[in-house]
């Protein structure tokens, strides 16, 4: 059977452009390809089209319109998910639109289709003292809790992500001055992360007691399992959870639910109440656009007015009664004169 333009497309589109050509992670091809599962499927089963006879030419507005409407009703995934999915879609259009421009048209017409409105959720993160009660947790008695203590460290102290995390190697770390991590983020851009000295002596006696500063160790991960291999994502939200259970007995104020990325946003927002400038948050952090560190700014600011609000509804706090300066006459004429 001679293949489709649509399989070929795609083949080319998950295997040579987003890994060869955009350089994405592993686990956004996946998330890319776990979509075009769910649209084939939804394209058998709601529009019986067999999946070797889908051509690109199936691909258009209203059938991914149709097919993001399946995805919300039906499968009952929300705003943020559907548009994950839309931004697959999106990125396949933009490629098919320069390999095969007899499909501009329909593929631009995928493109104008917009993205959902999801509500906004209030930033998670963790208050200082709530932090320092999870990363005491571990039993630094055990060389498990060692290399959780290590790895809690690090991951709140660098703001990186669960999988720059995974992806650390022995050789992107520097303990002598200047003391910094390099993590290979998104696109596999790569930054410098500056160590405190509590982290870098954290760090030293891990290394050592690991054998990861010699020079044949530089390509083993600085966090690995049971059998050398670096962590999953899973094991790494496991630990974590562990521990903030463990934590969350003691302390009412930290939320049920912990991930890696709530120390993430935990780090933003204590460098922002800290006084760091936004563009420096955004570098750390590896945020392309500082429109994506501003929402921490965004939470700053709420929280801040959230307090506003309470010490001014508070019965200590001492009312002044409103004057209008329209009553002013004086005022009202000199308004007027200028």
């Amino acid at each position: 059977m001679k293949p489709t333009d649509f399989a070929t497309h795609l083949t080319a589109f998950l295997t040579t452009y987003m890994a060869g050509q955009r350089c994405a992670s592993p686990n956004t091809i996946r998330s890319y390809r776990d979509t075009f599962v769910l649209l084939l499927r939804f394209l058998r089963d709601a529009h019986e089209r067999p999946v070797e006879k889908v051509s690109l030419a199936n691909i258009e507005a209203p059938i991914i319109t149709a097919f993001l409407q399946h995805l919300q009703t039906e499968r009952g995934c929300s705003a943020r998910t559907c548009n994950q999915r839309l931004a697959a879609i999106h990125a396949f259009a933009r490629y098919v639109q320069v390999e095969a421009p007899e499909h501009l048209l329909g593929m631009q017409r995928v493109l104008a289709i917009p993205s959902r409105r999801a509500a906004r959720k209030p930033m998670a993160y963790l208050e200082t003292a709530d932090l320092g009660a999870v990363l005491a947790q571990p039993d630094v008695t055990s060389i498990a809790g060692r290399r959780d203590a290590v790895l809690l460290n690090v991951l709140y102290n660098t703001g990186a992500r669960c999988q720059e995390l995974i992806d650390l190697r022995a050789k992107d770390v520097r303990l002598d001055s200047p003391a910094q991590v390099r993590l290979t983020g998104k696109g596999r851009k790569t930054r410098i992360v500056p160590l405190t000295e509590s982290t870098v002596a954290l760090l030293r006696g891990y290394m050592e007691a690991h054998d990861l500063l010699t020079s044949n160790a530089a390509d083993r991960p600085v966090f690995a399992g049971r059998h050398g291999r670096p962590m999953s994502r899973s094991g790494v939200r496991y630990l974590l959870a562990k521990h903030v259970r463990t934590a969350s007995g003691d302390r009412a104020s930290i939320p049920r639910k912990v991930g890696p990325h709530t120390l993430r946003h935990s780090k933003a927002m204590h460098m922002l109440q800290g006084g760091v400038p936004v563009v420096v948050i955004r570098d750390i952090l590896g945020h392309v656009d500082v429109k994506t560190t501003e929402v921490y700014a965004r939470a700053n600011l709420e929280m801040k007015r959230r307090a506003l609000e309470t010490t001014a509804n508070s019965p200590s706090t001492p009312t002044t009664p409103t004057v209008s300066w329209r009553d002013d006459r004086k005022l009202m004429a000199w308004l007027t004169s200028l």
